[in-house]
């Protein structure tokens, strides 16, 4: 009856990999340290406590007296994205790294796209999810073309007011295009991004949708599901696996839905994984370099793990991580090839440091849930 919950801390990252200058990031990126700096300093009590500031030198969060395991991980494959990273905790390492576009996609793709979906498009070029409205949205509301934009990650993203095409309506149209977007420009998402509003005034909803290219390989969530363990995802999990793996999905378009649906989950579930996805700190304010905004979403954070540490017992391990970073230094508003940070509250945990492979997570909750472990995958247990 044993239970365990993966935190995922949205582009949380804790210092630069070897490669990031590979791919266009910093070799001093660093997205904690840098986010304490430009404020002056982080109140974090909880996630101090529990070893956030010994992992690495946070202003504001000094080293713990008595940390749980902590440490930072790495991947194993390429990317600096939610689907590799998320993918890679789970054992499922990409052996190549998935296609971008900076001069936006090609024009065989965009034929392919309108024949597949039967509207046009605007824009085609990486942007911001909000500028790309102020600069396409009249145009869009005028001709009825669908705006189409990527960034440096690999994905396609659509997006339409909803007095053009319902929400539902544009599930089918980014369905049809991640059909279209195979083999050679296999992307990791297709994004749905629904907004409202006048021209000057436009919001993007909460009805975003991804579509996740699946993962190559078996993971450690089917692991646990061949072994009759549940597993719940929340937020954008479900997505990130194509649906593979997941037994039950769980509201979380933004971090107060998301942490209401774990509390819950946390109070009421028996047994299982909980895979929970904090986006804020990515979607809302990471990619618009939004730092006061950042510190905020982790002091809510903050405040929930205070929450369920009072309600976790024995039989329960927490792992709160980070898939990526996203540095507000940065010359550029995309993510950054950062490691991620581990913090783990188990019992028989003795506070050690811990620095490994990010499949360490879905190695340690298959030992932790089931006793055994799943020598055909990547990772070495901390549990």
């Amino acid at each position: 009856m044993r239970r365990a919950f993966v935190i995922v801390l949205d582009a949380c990252g804790v210092g630069a990999l070897p490669d990031a200058a590979d791919y266009g990031d910093s070799p001093d990126s660093d997205t904690l340290a840098h986010v304490a700096a430009l404020t002056g300093g982080l109140e974090l009590p909880v996630l101090g406590a529990l070893g956030l500031g010994s992992i690495e030198p946070i202003l504001g969060v000094p080293p713990s007296a008595a940390p749980a395991l902590h440490g930072r991980l790495a991947p194993l494959g390429p990317g600096k994205e939610s689907v590799t990273g998320h993918w890679e905790m789970m054992g499922v390492i990409p052996q190549k790294r998935l296609p971008t576009y900076p001069e936006g996609f090609p024009a065989e793709v965009v034929r392919a796209l309108e024949q597949a979906t039967g509207r046009r498009f605007c824009c085609n070029r990486p942007y911001s999810g909000t500028q790309v409205l102020e600069d396409y949205g009249e145009r869009h509301l005028r001709t009825g073309e669908l705006i189409l934009y990527t960034s440096a990650d690999s994905v396609l993203q659509i997006a339409c007011h909803h007095d053009v095409l319902s929400e539902t309506e544009l599930r089918r149209v980014c369905a049809a295009a991640r059909a279209v977007m195979t083999g050679e420009h296999a992307v990791g998402r297709v994004i749905a991004r629904p907004f409202t509003g006048a021209p000057g005034t436009f919001k993007r909803t909460a009805g975003r949708h991804d579509y996740a290219l699946a993962p190559p390989a078996r993971s450690y969530l089917e692991e646990l599901r061949a072994a009759q363990v549940p597993v719940h995802g929340v937020g954008k999990i479900r997505d990130l696996f194509a649906g593979v793996g997941i037994d039950h999905s769980h509201p979380g378009a933004d971090n107060a839905q998301a942490l209401d649906s774990t509390s819950l989950l946390v109070e009421q579930l028996d047994t299982g994984l909980v895979f929970t996805n904090l986006v804020d700190t990515d979607q809302l304010y990471g990619h618009r370099h939004d730092v006061p905004g950042f510190a905020a979403a982790l002091r809510g954070i903050d405040t929930a793990i205070s929450g369920w540490l009072a309600q976790l017992g024995e039989d329960d391990l927490l792992v709160l991580t980070s898939d990526h970073g996203v540095d507000p230094t940065s010359g550029h508003s995309d993510h950054t090839r950062e490691h991620s940070l581990l913090l783990a509250r188990f019992a028989g945990d003795r506070g050690r440091r811990h620095d490994g492979l990010l499949a360490d997570i879905g190695a340690s909750v298959m030992r932790w849930l089931t006793g055994c472990d799943a020598p055909a995958l990547p990772g070495q247990p901390f549990v």
